[in-house]
């Protein structure tokens, strides 16, 4: 079944500028400026006000008509991230041997990068390299956290998920061996 038409709505907050030329959407805030490619997506963009984004399909199947959403919380996303930031804590989770974590930014790129050490004994030094526009830091007041800062949601999530994926525990009960590092909580910089 075609639907002929399908729209949603998303509302400017205050502060924001945002602006789309053959569908890359550049959102400018208080907190710096995002720019995301959408041009493999078959929907179409109007600005019926200052601020208020249409997101349309015309002629669009079930799976087609899904897009519309997704589209609408990507620019969601990147409004939120120049307004207020996001920010994931991550915890060391150890049985026996004590992680140990070394963050470092690396002067030829630019980017920060995650050594972890000592996982499970081992003596093999894991390096996950963060994506661009991310901070991490040790956490100052509670032990063994790491946060992670941005003010783009995929790149601050990716860059939580390599640390996590780079210590999996291969060959073992992973339900009895939870040795690794985890995210722990997510949220904004700012509230």
């Amino acid at each position: 079944m075609k639907y002929i038409y399908s729209q949603e709505t998303l509302p400017i907050p205050e502060g924001v500028k945002v602006s789309i030329k053959t569908r890359v959407v550049t959102v400018e805030g208080p907190r710096g400026k995002l720019t995301k490619d959408l041009g493999h997506l078959s929907v179409s963009f109007t600005h019926p006000k200052k601020n208020l984004i249409h997101i349309e399909l015309h002629h669009g199947s079930r799976k087609n008509v899904a897009t519309l959403r997704t589209v609408r919380t990507i620019i969601n996303n990147l409004i939120i991230g120049v307004t207020k930031g996001f920010k994931y804590k991550m915890r060391y989770v150890y049985a026996h041997f004590p992680i140990n974590v070394n963050v470092d930014k690396n002067n030829d790129t630019g980017l920060y990068e995650v050594e972890i050490r000592n996982f499970i004994g081992e003596k093999i030094v894991r390096r996950v390299t963060m994506q661009p526009g991310v901070d991490v830091a040790a956490s100052a007041n509670v032990k063994d956290e790491l946060q992670i800062t941005g003010n783009s949601l995929e790149n601050v999530s990716q860059s939580a998920a390599d640390i996590q994926q780079i210590c999996r525990v291969k060959n073992k009960d992973i339900r009895k061996f939870l040795d690794g590092l985890y995210v722990s909580e997510r949220g904004n910089i700012e509230d």
